[in-house]
């Protein structure tokens, strides 16, 4: 699976070990999934600042968070039509907040890698279709979700 990983933000510092663990993330996900090595990726590194205008911009939500997705193979009713018949299969985009995952991994007591970790498993999460709009969907995915981060070491 190729992963382009853009960071655009100079507020949290970001460095080979924090991408290791992304990597490690997206590749156990990748495998828990099966999705083959023709699946792209595409992760931005953001501040609270850019997030908060992408958040107001496509959730009508004017405060930052800490994941978005954006999926490439989703088909709404305003969503271009997207030709799957190519080799390649593009997941989407995840854009996660460095600032806010710093934040809240103090916030929760543990590592900046493991927030990082789980916003990026998260976000993937969504761009494979999983989604927490009932209980047990939820349930679903936070058991995918530390199901993932168990196997590269990432637990609570």
């Amino acid at each position: 699976m190729e992963t382009m990983i853009s960071n655009q933000q100079t507020k949290v510092e970001y460095d080979l070990s924090l991408e290791k663990v992304i990597n490690q993330v997206v590749s156990a996900t990748a495998r828990l999934h099966d999705l083959g090595p023709d699946t792209e990726l595409s992760i931005l590194l953001v501040d609270d600042d850019y997030i908060r205008k992408l958040n107001h911009l496509y959730r009508g939500q004017d405060s930052p968070t800490d994941v978005l997705s954006f999926a490439m193979n989703e088909s709404g009713e305003d969503e271009p039509e997207y030709d799957a018949s190519e080799e390649t299969n593009i997941l989407g985009d995840i854009v996660i907040s460095l600032e806010k995952a710093l934040v809240q991994s103090q916030e929760y007591g543990h590592s900046l890698a493991r927030e990082v970790g789980f916003l990026t498993v998260h976000g993937m999460l969504h761009l494979l279709g999983f989604e927490h709009s009932s209980e047990a969907d939820d349930q679903t995915m936070q058991a995918w979700q530390e199901k993932i981060l168990q196997s590269v070491d990432l637990e609570r």
